[in-house]
């Protein structure tokens, strides 16, 4: 393209020439002498001249003559032309100019034999043939991106945890500002460095995941468990939290996660200081909300038998809650009222579980238990009053129960 695009600008230019001016210079001369020879014989016939001016005038024009003649047959020296140089100079400079135009704004990659890559339908390679071959052209042209996103995808699917590591090394030095390609890279090198979230390069990586985007739930679920593999609840807890504000609530992911909040919850209790700690943690540290399963709900009323009035106070705690009649102990939900309440309605239902994974609807038989703590927990303790149902589904209505017992 430059040499037909040279042969149509600096050609014409070589080959143009100046025209020379020594014909049409001469012609006029003779012309001129011509016409005042004839003048010269027109003024002797009327008599205007006599014989000897005629002569003397005649003569002086053929020495003229002689002289033109004289000068016209001398060598001129043709005259510089500047269509020559500027061709020259358009001969050098245009090259210049294109070549350096399109390394700053083409494509000079498209120039090589391209090879084709089979990735199947998620665009991953599972070959190594392939995967060498995609190799061998990140070579060539190492500044593509997509080209390392299906190299780092696809080891990472094959578990070769160090290439794919090496891979997104290389991707987020393209694309920098991308907060998941920084996640993803953190979760490849920990698994290929021990499977350990716990080394100070994969911290560094999800903080810049966080520093582009807070709220990206792979960095978020990461650095909760890299947090817990350091002892450090308070902030596990802190990332889930935050975490699982972005899910569906009751989905498998929420109830994953609040499972995970609950034991980092139990691991910080039992630290010194621990309770500090949870207090000062947004909500204090408690889990997301489970949906509500309205087939499931309990609903009825609590009241205190008049013979215990006299044993408790107006601001003593009442918790009402529903156990598994034959399985963990745990409360299955959960509702904190005071004896100044009492008698009073309530209902329980999935949204009051303490964690997800046990909630009423996912048991056959329940007892539902109302009892006044003095400690103001819910574990029995000696001098709490208490009064249960007898083991009852799910879903059951119109539940009475009295609080008339000690607990001893």
């Amino acid at each position: 393209m430059l040499l037909v695009a040279m042969l149509f600008v600096a050609l014409p230019l070589w080959r143009k020439t100046s025209p020379g001016n020594d014909v049409l210079r001469d012609a006029a001369n003779l012309g001129i002498l011509r016409d005042q020879s004839a003048e010269l014989e027109t003024d002797l016939r009327n008599g205007l001249l006599t014989r000897e001016t005629y002569e003397q005038g005649k003569h002086e024009l053929q020495a003229r003559l002689l002289e033109e003649v004289k000068i016209s047959g001398q060598p001129v020296k043709p005259p510089r032309d500047p269509a020559k140089p500027l061709a020259i100079v358009l001969a050098v400079l245009l090259p210049i100019f294109s070549v350096s135009l399109y390394l700053t704004i083409g494509n000079p990659d498209a120039l090589l034999p391209q090879e084709t890559i089979a990735a199947d339908a998620d665009g991953i390679i599972r070959s190594d043939e392939a995967l060498q071959r995609l190799g061998r052209k990140l070579k060539r042209t190492p500044n593509n991106p997509d080209d390392w996103w299906i190299l780092a995808r696809s080891y990472t699917e094959l578990k070769r945890f160090a290439e794919a590591a090496k891979a997104y090394q290389e991707l987020v030095k393209l694309v920098p500002d991308e907060a998941q390609l920084w996640a993803n890279y953190a979760d490849v090198f920990a698994m290929a460095h021990g499977q350990t979230l716990q080394g100070e390069e994969v911290v560094k990586l999800l903080g810049k995941a966080l520093e582009l985007d807070a709220n990206n739930m792979t960095a978020l679920a990461l650095s909760g468990s890299a947090a817990m593999e350091r002892g450090n609840y308070a902030a596990a807890i802190t990332y889930w939290q935050k975490l699982i504000s972005q899910v569906q609530p009751g989905s498998e992911d929420a109830q994953m996660f609040n499972g995970g909040i609950q034991r980092a919850r139990e691991l910080l209790l039992a630290q010194p200081g621990g309770r500090e700690k949870l207090a000062q943690l947004p909500s204090g540290g408690a889990l997301a909300p489970v949906a509500a399963n309205p087939a499931a709900a309990i609903t009825g009323s609590v009241s205190l038998s008049p013979a215990l009035a006299g044993k408790v106070a107006p601001a003593d705690t009442v918790f009402i809650f529903a156990r598994a009649a034959q399985g963990p102990n745990m409360p299955l939900a959960v509702l904190r009222k005071q004896v100044k309440d009492l008698p009073m309605k309530f209902t329980l239902d999935d949204s009051m579980a303490m964690q997800p994974q046990l909630k009423l609807s996912g048991f056959d038989q329940v007892v539902v238990v109302a009892r006044v703590s003095k400690s103001g927990t819910p574990i029995a303790q000696p001098g709490d009053l208490q009064g249960l149902s007898g083991a009852i589904k799910p879903g059951t209505k119109g539940l009475n129960i009295v609080i008339d017992s000690d607990i001893p």
